[in-house]
């Protein structure tokens, strides 16, 4: 199990920055899976920047949840830890993320453009065409969770096999 901030953000991490880092992280995967180890890699690259990483068809399989919460928890969360460090539009982009999360993990066609508008070049948009109307992303909610529960309800979905299913 990995999360992705391992590599350290620099400041100014943009959208190119999370692709080629996604990469560099997927060839990390590959090696893991070339001793047969699985990964869990948490982060913010949805599944949609997943499957267009230049890495992403040597992968033998693949699986997306979102861990969730809701809107005014995420907030509380951010004031809790960073006390007075974000700023309202700071705040609002936040919500706003978390909000393009669930759309994306619903529908693949949900504002495409936050990935692909000023990407990573070497990204392969099309991997995506065949999905028409849904792909299959659970969404875990963590609101009122406690750690042990979260814990539980990924290692629920994690046994449920590929894809959480």
């Amino acid at each position: 199990m990995h999360d992705f901030d391992e590599i350290g953000v620099p400041p100014g991490a943009d959208l190119v920055w999370r692709q080629r880092s996604l990469e560099s992280w997927l060839r990390r995967v590959l090696s893991y899976q070339a001793e047969g180890v699985d990964v869990l890699l948490l982060g913010q690259s949805p599944i949609g920047e997943v499957l267009a990483a230049p890495s992403a068809p040597l992968l033998d399989g693949l699986a997306a949840c979102v861990l969730d919460v809701s809107d005014a928890e995420r907030l509380h969360r951010l004031d809790r830890r960073d006390p007075g460090k974000w700023s309202p539009a700071q705040r609002a982009a936040f919500v706003h993320w978390g909000r393009w999360h669930r759309g994306h993990a619903a529908d693949p066609r949900h504002h495409p453009e936050v990935l692909t508008s000023g990407a990573w070049p070497r990204m392969a948009w099309d991997r995506w065409d065949y999905y028409e109307a849904a792909w299959p992303v659970p969404i875990i909610d963590t609101t009122g969770r406690t750690v042990d529960e979260t814990s539980g309800a990924l290692r629920d979905w994690i046994g449920r096999g590929p894809f959480g299913q």
